[in-house]
């Protein structure tokens, strides 16, 4: 799961739903919202056992003590680097083709996305299940798929490590 404030208002109530194991990945713009967000989540995630991310802010992933750092794409080569300062951390990153699959090489896990059509990125071309198969396929590393995942869609997935979701958690979708 990623929070979204838009697209997922509630994301504690989301958390609560989710299976043991899951991540939550929390993202969000203003800093002081992520803060909010982390200190929220952060319990549920113990209580539930869930893993927390943080997305982009490793000092708030430290002060939290969250299980990890989702980077994104423009910071995906800094995994090792993450690694190295944070040895027990789990270190994701996003990517959105296989070039940038392959640059987060370092990373536990890719959250690889749009493969559909997203209401958060309405701009972003989507890759479409036989494209993101084909890249699932051609990497040796764990790949989660994100961008209009519905449980329809998550059928046409395979190879993927698992799926990651926000507007599907939402009351309102």
């Amino acid at each position: 799961m990623l929070t979204d404030d838009v697209r997922l208002p509630d994301p504690a109530l989301a958390a609560r739903a989710l299976p043991p194991g899951s991540l939550v990945i929390v993202r969000a713009r203003d800093k002081a919202r992520r803060a909010e967000l982390a200190v929220q989540l952060r319990s549920i995630a113990w209580a539930r056992g869930l893993i927390l991310l943080i997305a982009d802010d490793p000092a708030l992933a430290r002060a939290i003590g969250a299980g990890g750092l989702h980077l994104p794409e423009v910071r995906a080569g800094q995994a090792a680097h993450w690694r190295a300062l944070n040895p027990g951390w789990l270190i994701t990153a996003a990517a959105h083709s296989l070039a940038a699959v392959l640059r987060a090489r370092h990373a536990d896990a890719v959250l690889l996305s749009p493969v559909f059509a997203t209401q958060s990125h309405k701009d972003a071309a989507a890759l479409s299940a036989v494209r993101a198969r084909l890249i699932a396929r051609g990497v040796t590393m764990p790949l989660i798929a994100l961008g209009g995942i519905t449980a329809r869609r998550a059928a046409l997935l395979t190879g993927f490590a698992g799926i990651a979701a926000i507007g599907a958690l939402s009351p309102t979708s």
